[in-house]
């Protein structure tokens, strides 16, 4: 069962976990306090224990072949689940901490939560990093269980069936706003019902959706805007809102963000629209690390309303 363990040693991996996310020889072997040389040497012995390349340099970077890009995932986790297990042992100080944390979030729901998170991490524990992987899913269950990641953003339009150990935050609430570019020829002071099916869309569907929440709201009520452009992601969506007759609409919390930025005018959505909630979710397995339990507290307390 452990055959291959036993012909590995297991500081390796500590190279392989460090040289995956800097891809720098150089950056990781400062990070395990060890010289470039002697990092060389440790990513041989690796290379020859496994049997591949592992990483091929192109430029200035070296890339992960398909062979460690299957690893890295058990790897990190087997090396997160160790350090938390040998961790329960040492006392837990943020502001002397250099834990890395992982986020399972969309691009919208990230741009909710990093900023205010990442200001307070600055000033109260300046050494522990936060590690962002793109949500797959609306909430990704098997991650949180598995200790792959340790919180996820999750955007849901009721309260849904949740397995046993899945502990949930309403961190935001919001209603929704329509935004429009500032000028728009025919969306001037107030915007109806009529106005806002006469436009055409801009619909942000981050799991590859066939429509977006608004959509299915408008279905119920027996009614369809026309969609002129369907991304998976928030970034350039407000862009294309401020240089066009496009409108979209956004959780308010954006919104205002938006309106500072990308040259955009706000409006009340001429429809009842249920809330939106992003919600954070953890598991309870890990509840008992003070780790864990000190960053929940902060995230509860930059929850945003």
């Amino acid at each position: 069962m452990h055959s291959a363990l036993r012909r590995l040693d297991l500081n390796l991996l500590l190279a392989f976990d460090a040289l995956y996310r800097h891809r720098s020889v150089t950056s990781a072997a400062a990070e395990l306090a060890i010289s470039a040389s002697a990092f060389s040497h440790a990513l041989g012995r690796l290379r020859e224990a496994l049997n591949d390349e592992l990483f091929i340099r192109q430029g200035n970077r070296m890339h992960p072949t398909h062979r460690a890009e299957l690893l890295m995932e058990p790897v990190a986790s087997a090396l997160k689940t160790l350090a938390e297990g040998l961790g329960q042992w040492e006392p837990f100080v943020p502001a002397f901490s250099q834990r890395t944390f992982t986020f399972a979030a969309t691009d919208y729901t990230a741009f909710a939560l990093l900023p205010a998170l990442m200001q307070r991490l600055q000033m109260e524990a300046p050494g522990i990093r936060v590690r962002l992987v793109q949500s797959e899913r609306k909430v990704s269950i098997e991650d949180l269980a598995s200790g792959r990641i340790d919180f996820a953003l999750g955007y849901s339009e009721g309260r849904d069936q949740l397995p046993g150990g899945v502990e949930v935050l309403d961190w935001l609430t919001d209603r929704y706003l329509v935004i429009a570019r500032r000028g728009h020829p025919r969306v001037r002071g107030t915007l109806d019902l009529v106005g806002y099916l006469a436009e055409r869309h801009v619909v942000v569907t981050p799991w590859n959706e066939s429509s977006g929440a608004i959509d299915h709201v408008l279905e119920g009520m027996g009614l369809q805007r026309e969609v002129a452009v369907q991304l998976p992601t928030v970034m350039a969506a407000p862009f294309i809102v401020g240089s066009t007759d496009l409108l979209m609409t956004v959780p308010g919390h954006a919104a205002r963000t938006l309106q500072q930025v990308a040259g955009v005018e706000l409006y009340p959505a001429p429809f009842e629209i249920p809330p939106y909630a992003l919600r954070l979710y953890s598991h309870a397995k890990y509840a008992r690390s003070d780790a864990h339990a000190w960053m929940l507290e902060q995230l509860r307390s930059l929850r945003v309303r």
